[in-house]
């Protein structure tokens, strides 16, 4: 099989708003009296919002126990300090090398969506100035189980209408590798290999995302 599209992740793999996610949550974690250091926040990555709040929550000293209502009120308090952070993206945040990489996708033909668990994604395509080079981003919202749960890119290729062997994953983050390889797609982590081991193929950062290179070993690996 020959593949046919590329599924995305957002955060740490087109522009690292890593950053801001983890101030976001630190300043959640101080106001709920929960540190939330660097180590924790590797747990964080690739998933839902509330699902990152349950795991701060856990990480707790003490006992918190929240409603529903509450929970989602302590989200949307970080998504409002997010949205604050992020409002000075630019397209020169674009990750190295990911800007001529869309363009050569598209060039080959190749069909590219956008799998990411953050509902501000299209908000932030737009300050990227990335928008038209995605034909469908997928709608958290609209997503019943986040990440390691691979429905966000089964969702995308259904919606391209493309197999799923035909697709190809690109992520950053130890749940996204998971739930592309559960998608049963063809995996490339971007970072270190203590966390994305599982990944069919890895390069430490996105200038090393060469098309040839990825296509190569996708080859290689469906031959098998």
């Amino acid at each position: 099989m020959q593949p046919q599209a590329f599924i995305f992740d957002l955060d740490g793999v087109i522009t690292d708003t890593a950053e801001f996610h983890y101030l976001a949550w630190k300043e959640v974690g101080e106001e709920l009296g929960i540190p939330v250091d660097r180590e924790l926040n590797e747990q964080l990555k690739g998933v839902s919002r509330l699902e990152s709040l349950e795991r701060i929550l856990s990480a707790s000293p003490r006992p918190i126990s929240l409603s529903d209502a509450e929970k989602e009120q302590w989200a949307t308090r970080k998504n409002n300090h997010y949205r604050e952070l992020i409002e000075a993206i630019r397209p020169s945040d674009i990750l190295p090398g990911i800007t001529e990489l869309l363009e050569e996708i598209q060039a080959r033909g190749l069909r590219i969506a956008l799998g990411s668990a953050s509902r501000n994604a299209t908000f932030v395509l737009e300050k990227l100035g990335l928008t038209k080079a995605f034909e469908y981003i997928v709608d958290p919202g609209r997503i019943a189980f986040g990440k390691p749960h691979p429905e966000t890119f089964l969702n995308a290729a259904d919606v391209l209408g493309v197999p799923y062997a035909a697709c190809i994953g690109v992520e950053d983050s130890e749940a996204g590798i998971e739930a592309i390889n559960q998608a049963e797609m063809f995996s490339v982590g971007v970072g270190a290999p203590t966390f994305l081991h599982e990944a069919n193929y890895l390069v430490p950062d996105t200038s090393r995302l060469q098309l040839d290179e990825i296509l190569k070993a996708y080859t290689d690996y469906t031959a098998r």
